[in-house]
């Protein structure tokens, strides 16, 4: 299972959005600019580039994401990118939804460790993946669970 944060532009898109705005900004200081406010052509482009800095940064964060594979003795969540790499045993790891922060964490635990996983969901994403996780462990473990 992969959980990663929806993206409503591609690479693409986000170029155009960022051009796109840029022209907007510069057709905005040029006319500043033939009206005498000769500093506005360069702020333009400053706020151009800090704009499209900023939705470049977003987009990128939006490249997140967990990797879930259950196995018949192990449950693995895979952060990427990066390298982490959380184990969990099939039979005793449990998924709960809590309350914390403002909203409600999806938490997998199981002996004492706790990690929180979809973090970048929404809640009704969030409750639709506490709900698949539960019933792909049960079908692993073959049992009902709570």
């Amino acid at each position: 299972m992969w959980l990663r944060p929806n993206r409503a532009l591609d690479r693409r898109g986000l170029r155009r959005l960022i051009i796109g705005l840029a022209a907007m900004a510069l057709a905005t200081a040029t006319l500043g600019a033939w009206q005498g406010n000769v500093f506005a052509p360069f702020f333009a482009l400053l706020e151009a580039f800090v704009v499209g800095f900023a939705l470049g940064a977003a987009w990128r964060a939006g490249g997140r994401g967990e990797r879930i594979a259950i196995g018949p003795d192990t449950l693995e969540v895979r952060a990427v990118p990066g390298r982490r790499t959380v184990r969990f045993q099939t039979y005793w790891v449990r998924v709960g939804l809590k309350p914390g922060d403002g909203r409600q964490r999806l938490l997998l635990t199981s002996h004492g460790n706790e990690l929180e996983i979809g973090a970048f969901l929404g809640e009704e994403e969030r409750t639709e993946v506490s709900r698949k996780l539960m019933v792909l462990l049960s079908e692993v473990s073959g049992q009902t669970r709570r």
